[in-house]
Protein backbone atom coordinates (compact mmCIF):
# COMPACT_ATOMS: atom_id res chain seq x y z
CA UNK A 1 0.00 0.00 0.00
CA UNK A 2 1.39 3.19 -1.12
CA UNK A 3 0.62 6.57 1.03
CA UNK A 4 0.33 9.81 -0.80
CA UNK A 5 1.82 12.64 0.22
CA UNK A 6 -0.40 15.90 1.34
CA UNK A 7 1.22 19.04 1.86
CA UNK A 8 0.04 22.47 2.26
CA UNK A 9 0.30 25.16 -0.37
CA UNK A 10 -0.17 29.21 0.11
CA UNK A 11 -2.00 31.03 -2.38
CA UNK A 12 -0.27 34.27 -2.74
CA UNK A 13 -1.20 37.25 -5.27
CA UNK A 14 -4.54 37.62 -6.35
CA UNK A 15 -5.05 35.64 -9.79
CA UNK A 16 -7.53 33.23 -7.85
CA UNK A 17 -10.33 35.78 -6.76
CA UNK A 18 -12.93 35.65 -5.90
CA UNK A 19 -12.76 32.19 -4.55
CA UNK A 20 -8.79 32.15 -3.50
CA UNK A 21 -7.23 35.08 -1.78
CA UNK A 22 -3.98 35.61 -1.04
CA UNK A 23 -3.02 34.20 1.83
CA UNK A 24 -4.92 31.11 2.01
CA UNK A 25 -3.67 27.75 2.99
CA UNK A 26 -4.84 24.71 0.77
CA UNK A 27 -4.62 21.05 1.57
CA UNK A 28 -2.93 19.93 -1.37
CA UNK A 29 -2.87 16.18 -2.39
CA UNK A 30 0.24 15.90 -4.14
CA UNK A 31 0.48 12.77 -7.23
CA UNK A 32 -3.09 13.26 -7.51
CA UNK A 33 -4.78 12.52 -10.48
CA UNK A 34 -5.88 15.79 -12.46
CA UNK A 35 -9.13 16.77 -13.71
CA UNK A 36 -10.36 20.23 -15.96
CA UNK A 37 -11.78 22.50 -13.37
CA UNK A 38 -9.67 20.94 -10.22
CA UNK A 39 -7.53 23.54 -8.74
CA UNK A 40 -3.80 22.25 -8.46
CA UNK A 41 -0.30 23.53 -7.48
CA UNK A 42 2.02 23.75 -10.95
CA UNK A 43 5.34 24.90 -12.20
CA UNK A 44 5.95 26.81 -14.75
CA UNK A 45 8.82 26.58 -17.39
CA UNK A 46 10.70 29.86 -15.48
CA UNK A 47 10.56 27.61 -12.38
CA UNK A 48 7.30 29.34 -10.70
CA UNK A 49 5.47 27.51 -8.39
CA UNK A 50 1.97 28.74 -9.05
CA UNK A 51 -2.07 27.66 -7.22
CA UNK A 52 -4.13 27.61 -11.02
CA UNK A 53 -7.20 26.23 -12.33
CA UNK A 54 -6.91 22.86 -15.01
CA UNK A 55 -8.54 23.92 -17.81
CA UNK A 56 -7.40 21.96 -20.19
CA UNK A 57 -5.01 19.17 -21.79
CA UNK A 58 -2.90 20.90 -24.61
CA UNK A 59 0.15 19.70 -26.17
CA UNK A 60 3.04 20.76 -24.42
CA UNK A 61 6.22 22.56 -25.54
CA UNK A 62 8.50 19.52 -24.75
CA UNK A 63 6.15 17.36 -27.03
CA UNK A 64 4.51 15.37 -24.15
CA UNK A 65 0.80 16.35 -23.18
CA UNK A 66 0.78 19.02 -20.81
CA UNK A 67 -2.29 21.11 -18.88
CA UNK A 68 -3.70 24.25 -19.67
CA UNK A 69 -3.78 26.14 -15.99
CA UNK A 70 -5.92 29.44 -15.34
CA UNK A 71 -6.52 32.17 -12.88
CA UNK A 72 -10.24 32.30 -11.72
CA UNK A 73 -9.03 36.50 -12.42
CA UNK A 74 -8.59 37.18 -15.70
CA UNK A 75 -5.79 39.88 -14.88
CA UNK A 76 -3.14 37.08 -13.34
CA UNK A 77 -0.55 35.40 -15.24
CA UNK A 78 -1.16 32.12 -16.34
CA UNK A 79 -1.01 29.63 -18.84
CA UNK A 80 -2.13 32.45 -21.59
CA UNK A 81 1.05 34.28 -20.95
CA UNK A 82 3.30 31.51 -20.39
CA UNK A 83 1.90 28.62 -22.49
CA UNK A 84 0.46 24.53 -21.11
CA UNK A 85 2.60 22.90 -18.24
CA UNK A 86 3.79 19.38 -18.64
CA UNK A 87 2.24 17.06 -16.66
CA UNK A 88 4.95 16.22 -14.74
CA UNK A 89 5.28 19.47 -13.37
CA UNK A 90 1.24 19.58 -12.02
CA UNK A 91 2.43 18.11 -8.98
CA UNK A 92 -0.68 18.34 -6.90
CA UNK A 93 -4.34 18.63 -6.69
CA UNK A 94 -5.83 21.22 -3.73
CA UNK A 95 -8.81 19.15 -1.89
CA UNK A 96 -9.63 21.51 0.86
CA UNK A 97 -8.84 25.53 1.87
CA UNK A 98 -7.82 24.79 5.39
CA UNK A 99 -7.44 28.48 6.33
CA UNK A 100 -8.79 31.02 7.14
CA UNK A 101 -11.81 29.82 6.22
CA UNK A 102 -12.10 25.74 6.16
CA UNK A 103 -13.77 24.27 3.10
CA UNK A 104 -13.56 21.98 -0.03
CA UNK A 105 -12.81 22.55 -3.26
CA UNK A 106 -14.57 20.90 -5.93
CA UNK A 107 -13.40 21.18 -9.50
CA UNK A 108 -16.29 24.28 -11.30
Amino acid sequence: MSLIPFGIAVVRGTSMLPGLRDGDRLLVRYGAAVRPGAVVVGRFADGTLAVKRAAEQRPARDGSRGWWLLGDNPDGLDSRHRGPVPETDVLGVAVARVWPRPRGLRPR
